[in-house]
């Protein structure tokens, strides 16, 4: 990168020096007046404003960058949260700044293993992280309209394909889980709750042809009462064994 020019400025709110490079400028400004530079603005050779750095706390390190691409406002934001000189969070905005997911390091460790989706109205719709650290995020929360969570999803063998499902009621009490015991894709084990822990009812598929033959009935003290069985597979009860 070749520099042209430098001009120097000063306004009636903050000191600035201009540099002029081949290929665009970059307005350094110091906004506090504390000697020290806080602010770099690019720009290319249209004027068009590409990025825009910020040292906030002023330790002379970068911690915030707003990236424009020749939009009016940011269409990704970067932070370092904890200021150790690495970005470690990267908000990403619609071209009419309205914020669609924001990817996290969570840990500060340089992996990125958080991320929260957004609706336009700014809420979480859902939330991904990556438990294991293998660079795929295998637990999904999903959120409705009105903040509560519906239902989580899991890539328990890490092998990117869910295989266990978990569903909530309206006031987030668990209502039942799912589970793909052969990582066909599809639920072969169905398990009910009454206030989340009390278990009422699992439902096997074991010849795993997408319908349930075995169904286990519990007590409210979660003994074993009734199993009912569809032996030949054809839909219909076979044998009632109780308890």
């Amino acid at each position: 990168m070749t520099i042209l020019t430098r001009q120097y400025f000063l306004t009636g709110l903050f000191f600035f020096t201009l540099i002029n490079f081949a290929e665009g400028v970059v307005v350094q400004t110091d906004s506090d007046f504390d000697g020290k530079l806080d602010q770099w603005q690019h720009k290319s050779e249209e004027g068009q404003l590409l990025k825009i750095e910020y040292d906030k706390n002023g330790d002379g390190k970068v911690d915030q960058i707003d990236i424009f691409e020749g939009n009016e406002k940011p269409v990704r934001v970067e932070l370092d949260r904890n200021l150790d000189g690495t970005l470690d969070q990267i908000q990403h905005y619609s071209k009419d700044f309205i914020l669609e997911y924001v990817d996290k390091d969570s840990k500060y460790s340089g992996l990125m293993d958080w991320r929260e989706v957004y609706n336009p109205n700014g809420k979480v719709t859902r939330l991904e992280t990556d438990e294991n650290r293998d660079k795929r995020m295998d637990v999904f929360q999903y959120f409705s309209e009105d903040g509560h969570m519906e239902r989580v999803e899991y890539d328990t063998s890490h092998d990117g394909n869910i295989d266990r499902w978990e569903f909530f009621k309206t006031d987030e009490t668990l209502e039942s889980v799912n589970f793909d015991t052969n990582h066909d894709g599809d639920p072969d084990q169905w398990q009910y709750f009454n206030n989340s822990t009390q278990l009422k009812k699992v439902e096997h598929d074991t010849n795993f042809n997408g319908k349930a033959d075995r169904s286990e009935y519990f007590d409210e003290y979660g003994k074993l009462e009734r199993v009912e069985l569809d032996k030949n597979h054809d839909g219909k009860l076979d044998i009632i064994k109780r308890r």
